[in-house]
């Protein structure tokens, strides 16, 4: 080991005491000039704002947001508990998104604490911070998830204002379907006399179906001698969705998504010819579009794999070769994998066609897929074995994007209720669409989500009668724009117009 690589391995010896310890945001007076400077130059450490810090990759390309975007939350967290300790909170709006599961990075957050001064800070990637000089919640309506500081749920549905029950009425939905009894929103009412904000969210309960909660607190109300006008704050009544109380907050924004996105499915999405009735002849034209379909599909997740590769696996004349280097291994046994998954991929679809329900049939497979998409690699020693035991433990994320998926431990919930959903839906076109929208949503594994979303969007459309869809790797942009899209600001419709152009 040269000189100049022994220092660097001592200062990255440094940063991982930082990583180990759970520190996303690293002040310049925690670590000396020298390891600081040595660690920036090779591309370890990325500069925030003056004298902070995010550990980074040095393979990333310059300018590249994904460091930012994955430390974000972390960075938030330490640098405000360094500024405020704990004299500090999101405002109400944020507080109730990150607990119904959204954490998508805001261009700007807004912190309340008494110590604020009222100045933007730039960040970069057109984010920044605004601290609020204003006071905090009182009592217990502060809670802390993931080392944020929050208002309650219920003290973020008191505070909220008006408007935000029409700009993000899922999100409000999901939250107010989360309030299992009217004593976590009285207390504060009574004691305040918050007439107008009681009328509201009266009136709010009754918009989703929530009429014993919403009664309750028409009538403390109107015992303690208030007079309260129960007024719907949501533009449109909720879409007709039955929302247990039992449910997390997670599944109901869910289950909400899809009703207010099916619509829009529906509206550009070509019309139905009907089902498929041909197993075989449906299967040999999939068949046919195959090594165009694992060319675009695996380019589009960044793999290099040419169509001449595609086709040897495809025909069985492929053989792994050692002597490859490892990114060339990596590519050919992706390329493999995605050839094993495609033939179980069929044998789903054939269930299908011969009168399986589509949503059973891919609730059944789909783990099966996924097992196939990596096997390849783990069988060759380039995966450990443990990439195949399923849905993710821990976070993951995607690259350049502002949308985070949810946590690992939502994903055991979101799933189920997800395949329940496409069980329950009528419309082909609408469990194609939202079967793949919703999938990379949810984001289930460490690995393979775009694949394995446009392998259930194609297992959906036979019953609607439409052929597999290729996705071109030459409209990936137009393809992750409408995916981001959809996923940070709940716009679906630039993805149903990019899919249906497709058909």
């Amino acid at each position: 080991m040269t000189a100049s690589a022994d220092k660097l391995a001592t200062s990255l010896e440094i940063l991982k005491g930082f990583q180990d310890t759970g520190v996303a945001a690293i002040r310049s007076r925690d670590m000396s000039r020298t390891h600081r400077e040595r660690l920036t130059r090779a591309g370890y450490l990325q500069e925030i704002m003056k004298g902070w810090y995010i550990p980074s990759q040095p393979s990333t390309p310059q300018g590249e947001s994904t460091a930012w975007f994955v430390s974000y939350w972390g960075f938030c967290r330490d640098y405000l508990h360094f500024r405020f300790e704990d004299g500090w909170s999101l405002t109400p709006e944020q507080s109730l998104l990150l607990q119904v599961g959204d954490w998508s990075i805001p261009e700007q957050l807004i912190v309340r604490t008494p110590g604020g001064d009222n100045t933007p800070r730039d960040w970069p990637f057109g984010t920044s911070l605004l601290t609020v000089r204003a006071p905090l919640p009182s009592g217990g309506s502060l809670v802390r998830v993931d080392g944020m500081q929050l208002y309650s749920l219920p003290a973020a549905l008191l505070a909220i204002p008006p408007g935000y029950f029409i700009s993000h009425a899922s999100e409000v939905r999901a939250a107010l379907a989360g309030i299992a009894d009217a004593s976590e929103l009285l207390p504060s009412l009574l004691d305040e006399g918050q007439t107008t904000i009681a009328g509201r969210l009266v009136g709010a309960l009754r918009n989703i179906g929530r009429e014993k909660i919403a009664a309750e607190i028409e009538a403390a109300m109107t015992a303690a001698g208030h007079r309260i006008r129960p007024q719907d704050p949501f533009a449109a009544e909720a879409p007709q969705v039955r929302l247990p109380s039992e449910t997390t907050a997670h599944v109901h924004r869910l289950n909400l998504m899809w009703r207010e996105m099916r619509p829009v499915v529906l509206e550009h999405f070509p019309a139905s010819p009907g089902p498929v009735r041909d197993a075989d002849a449906y299967l040999a034209a999939a068949e046919e579009l195959h090594v165009q379909d694992a060319y675009h599909s695996l380019s589009i997740e960044g793999y290099q794999v040419s169509r001449d590769l595609i086709e040897q696996i495809r025909q069985g004349r492929w053989q792994f070769d050692h002597h490859q280097i490892a990114r060339q291994q990596r590519d050919a046994l992706a390329a493999q994998g995605y050839r094993l998954a495609f033939l179980q991929v069929q044998e789903s679809i054939r269930a299908i066609i011969e009168g399986k329900d589509p949503g059973e049939v891919a609730e059944r497979d789909h783990r099966a897929w996924y097992r196939e998409l990596f096997a390849p690699a783990v069988k060759a020693g380039l995966l450990e074995t443990r990439h195949l035991a399923g849905y993710r433990s821990g976070p993951v994320f995607i690259r350049q994007s502002r949308y985070l998926p949810p946590r690992a431990e939502a994903v055991r919930e979101l799933m189920p209720a997800l395949f329940r959903l496409l069980q329950e839906e009528s419309e082909p076109a609408v469990r194609a669409v939202l079967g793949h929208f919703f999938f990379v949503f949810i984001h289930p594994y460490a690995d393979g989500n775009g694949r394995m979303g446009r392998f259930l969007m194609n297992t959906m459309l036979p019953a609607g009668g439409y052929s597999w869809m290729v996705v071109p790797v030459e409209r990936r942009s137009e393809y992750m724009t409408a995916l981001e899209a959809a996923s940070v600001q709940g716009n679906v419709r630039a993805f149903v117009k990019f899919l249906a152009s497709l058909i």
